[in-house]
């Protein structure tokens, strides 16, 4: 009788250890199932980026053609700013202005404020004649401090002619390529009514909020 007990409470053991067995595979089946769910890319490799070929092959990737604007400089047309302040995009063909050298900046000669209005170009504004740079002297190899700080550590220095840091506009400006474009929902919320045309970087503005003087 106790081994017909113990044989029966062997099988029971066994088949509770089966059950148990069996329920936790099908339960690592379907944990595993939803993990790989959760994980499984929404968007296909084609779909990502505007190349529309596999990211994992690069023999059928061919980009998108860039179309510049031919206007010729001067006529007028602008470009609508992407946001307050942002720099203005070059609306007009600039084949054979490039590159800017110290010798040979051809966007000066139509938008330096003298000639600008008479040109039909943008006035290069104020703050591209101002000094924001801090003044240092090389003593023995090294860049000292000057001993006048409050005017060469702090203070901002206005210029007669355009600050060298600003002299290559390329360096902010580019010319606006034509085309498909990925979809932009970014919709930027201007200062000034003018905003889109205008930069009001300028005039008594251009110091505002600035802990410092100009001289």
């Amino acid at each position: 009788m106790l081994k017909l007990r113990t044989l029966k409470l062997g099988l029971s053991v066994a088949v509770v250890g089966m059950l148990v067995a069996v329920y936790s595979n099908a339960a690592d089946t379907t944990n595993k199932s939803k993990v790989a769910e959760s994980v499984k890319p929404k968007y296909a490799a084609e779909d990502i980026g505007l190349r529309n070929t596999s990211v994992y092959d690069e023999t059928k990737t061919v980009s998108n053609k860039t179309n510049y604007r031919t206007d010729v400089p001067g006529s007028g047309n602008k470009i609508k700013r992407a946001y307050q302040d942002a720099p203005p995009m070059i609306p007009h063909d600039v084949e054979g202005m490039m590159e800017i050298t110290r010798d040979n900046n051809q966007c000066i000669s139509c938008h330096i404020p003298a000639v600008a209005e008479s040109m039909g170009a943008t006035p290069i504004p104020d703050s591209h004649f101002m000094d924001f740079r801090p003044r240092h002297q090389l003593v023995n190899g090294e860049f000292k401090k000057v001993a006048d700080n409050m005017k060469n550590e702090v203070s901002i220095k206005k210029l007669d002619d355009l600050a060298s840091a600003r002299f290559n506009c390329a360096a902010c400006h580019a010319p606006q390529s034509q085309g498909d474009a990925p979809l932009n929902v970014f919709e930027p919320d201007f200062i000034d009514k003018d905003g889109t045309a205008k930069s009001n970087w300028t005039g008594d503005r251009l110091l505002e909020g600035l802990n410092t003087v100009a001289y």
